[in-house]
C-alpha cells in the first residue's frame, strides 16, 4: 500500500545540479526529498569526471616513468619500457577516491535536511511522483515544484554479431574503468573525447589500441589543425587510428580474440582482430522510466526535455536540469543550471538568470590537454560573415615553459575580431591546455581585447606567457 507525503520541492536525480540544489532548498526552510536510484552525486563523481581523471593519473605516471630516461633518470624498466603495472591498485585508487567523494556528497545533503529516497521516480501527473523503493514498496509523493536531473547513460550499441560476443569483452565507459587486468588489444569504436581518454590511458598501461572512427577527423567539432595535430599526438604513442572508418560486424572465433569487421568510405573492407571492443560514441538521456507523458512533460525525439532558457518545462513548476536536457553535456553546464535555479527560485534574482550566452568552455582530459572556449574559427566564420575574423595558431614548441618540460606537443589557436579585437575563441592542445584556456576564458569574460594580452607582463617562464607571442601569428 502506498503511502502520500507533501513536499515543498522534489528533485529527481542527484547530478551535479540537483544535489547542491536540494541542499539550498532545504537550508531555505523548504521540505525538500532527493530521490535517486542509484547512488548520490550522479555520474561525475561516480562513473565520469573523477574516476576517469583519477585513473588518467595513473596512466601519466606510467608515461612519465618510461621517459625518465629522457630527462637523465633511469629506472629499472624505464629504458626499455617495461613496468610492472598494478592495475588492481589502479582500480582500488579510483574506487576510493569515488567513495570518498559520494559519502562527502551524502553527508553534505543530509546535513543540509535533505531527505534522500533511494529507488526509483515516474510521474502520476505534474504534481505527483511515485517513487519505487528498493525495498519493493512505493510511495506517492507530490510537491509544487519538482526538478529533473536524471542525466544520462552510455547508449547501447548496435552491431551485427554483437549478441554472440562474451559480455566482458564489451565494454562501455563505465564497465572499462572496473577492469582488473589490462586489455591486449582494445578495439575503441569513437574518436571523441571518451574515445581518446581512454585510448590513451590504456596504451600508456600497456594495451595495444585501435580506433575507427565514422569521420573523417578526431574531434569532429574541432578545427581541422587541431584535430590533426591530436591525430599526430596519439599516432606518436602508438595508437592506430582509422578514419572514415565503420564497425560494420564482430565474431568470436574458437580462439580468444575479436574479429571486428570494419569498412572505409570507399567501400573496403578489412579484419581487426582484438581482445575487447570499447563502444565510446553515443549517450542517451535517462527519461524513458520516468513517465513524463503523465505530466505532459515535452521532450525530444531522442527523450532529451525540452526547456526554455530560464530551465523551465512545458509544465509549469517542473524544471530540467544537467544532461538531460541535451548537450552540452559538462559537470560545470550543469552546476551552473543550478547557480541559475537559486538564483531565480530563492534569491529572487532580477532580472532572472538564463542560460543565454552563456561562456562554455571544455577540456578533453588526453596528455596534452585540449581546452577550448568561445567560437572555432569554422563557426566564427559562419557566425559573423561581416566581420574581419582572423585567426593566430602557433605549436606549442615556441612555448618556452613547454620546452623545459619537454611537453611541447600540439599547437594553440585564438580566433578574434581583427576589427575591435575582441577575442572570439581559443583552443589550447598543449600542456595544461585546460588551464591556460581558462586564462583567455577570463579576458574574454572581462572583455579583455587580444592586444592587451599581447602587451601583458606575464610571470616567466610560464605557460601564460605564451599569449605575448600567440597574436603575431595572425592572419
Amino acid at each position: 500500500m502506498s503511502s502520500t507525503s507533501l513536499y515543498d520541492c522534489l528533485i529527481i536525480g542527484s547530478g551535479q545540479s540537483g544535489t547542491p540544489l536540494a541542499s539550498a532548498f532545504a537550508k531555505a526552510g523548504h521540505k525538500t526529498a532527493l530521490i535517486e536510484r542509484t547512488h548520490i552525486g550522479g555520474c561525475c563523481i561516480n562513473e565520469g569526471c573523477t574516476p576517469t581523471k583519477t585513473m588518467i593519473a595513473s596512466g601519466r605516471a606510467a608515461y612519465l616513468t618510461r621517459r625518465g630516461a629522457d630527462y637523465g633518470i633511469h629506472t629499472p624498466g624505464g629504458v626499455d619500457g617495461k613496468l610492472e603495472i598494478d592495475m588492481m591498485k589502479i582500480r582500488q585508487r579510483k574506487r576510493d577516491i569515488v567513495e570518498s567523494f559520494r559519502q562527502g556528497s551524502e553527508k553534505r545533503t543530509i546535513d543540509a535536511g535533505v531527505e534522500i529516497i533511494n529507488g526509483e521516480g515516474s510521474f502520476v501527473d505534474s504534481k505527483t511522483v511515485e517513487v519505487q523503493l528498493e525495498n519493493g514498496t512505493k510511495r506517492t509523493m507530490t510537491a509544487s515544484k519538482i526538478f529533473i536531473n536524471t542525466g544520462e547513460r552510455p547508449a547501447t550499441p548496435h552491431l551485427d554479431g554483437l549478441s554472440n560476443i562474451p559480455s566482458d569483452r564489451v565494454l562501455d565507459s563505465t564497465s572499462i574503468q572496473e577492469l582488473a587486468s589490462i586489455p591486449e588489444h582494445l578495439l575503441v569504436l569513437g574518436g571523441g573525447p571518451i574515445g581518446l581518454e581512454f585510448s590513451q590511458l590504456f596504451r600508456r598501461l600497456g594495451a595495444k589500441i585501435t580506433i575507427i572512427q565514422r569521420s573523417a577527423q578526431l574531434l569532429p567539432r574541432e578545427d581541422p589543425e587541431i584535430a590533426e595535430s591530436m591525430l599526430q599526438i596519439l599516432r606518436q604513442d602508438g595508437i592506430t587510428i582509422h578514419l572514415s572508418t565503420r564497425a560494420a560486424s564482430i565474431s568470436a572465433p574458437p580462439t580468444s580474440c575479436l574479429n571486428l569487421t570494419v569498412c572505409t568510405t570507399n567501400g573496403a573492407e578489412q579484419t581487426i582482430s582484438g581482445s575487447h571492443l570499447f563502444f565510446a560514441a553515443g549517450r542517451v538521456p535517462n527519461t524513458e522510466s520516468l513517465n513524463l507523458s503523465a505530466a505532459g512533460i515535452s521532450t525530444t525525439k531522442s527523450g532529451y526535455i525540452i526547456c526554455n532558457e530560464r530551465l523551465e518545462t512545458s509544465v509549469p513548476g517542473i524544471y530540467a536540469l544537467g544532461d538531460v536536457k541535451g548537450p552540452p553535456a559538462f559537470t560545470h553546464v550543469s552546476y551552473d543550471d543550478f547557480r541559475i535555479l537559486r538564483a531565480n527560485l530563492l534569491l529572487s534574482t532580477s532580472p532572472p538568470l538564463t542560460t543565454s550566452n552563456r561562456i562554455l568552455p571544455y577540456v578533453v582530459y588526453t596528455d596534452p590537454q585540449l581546452g577550448h572556449v568561445g567560437l572555432h574559427a569554422h563557426e566564427a566564420l559562419a557566425k559573423y560573415p561581416n566581420r574581419d575574423v582572423k585567426t593566430a595558431s602557433m605549436p606549442m614548441a615556441y612555448v618556452a615553459r613547454a620546452l623545459e618540460t619537454d611537453e611541447a606537443r600540439g599547437i594553440m589557436k585564438a580566433v578574434v575580431d581583427g576589427e575591435s579585437g575582441e577575442i572570439l575563441g581559443f583552443t589550447c592542445l598543449g600542456m595544461e591546455g585546460g588551464e591556460l584556456m581558462s586564462v583567455v576564458q577570463v579576458a574574454i569574460m572581462g572583455g579583455v581585447k587580444y592586444g592587451q594580452l599581447a602587451d601583458a607582463v606575464f610571470a616567466h617562464p610560464s605557460l601564460a606567457e605564451s599569449l605575448n607571442n600567440l597574436w603575431g601569428f595572425l592572419k
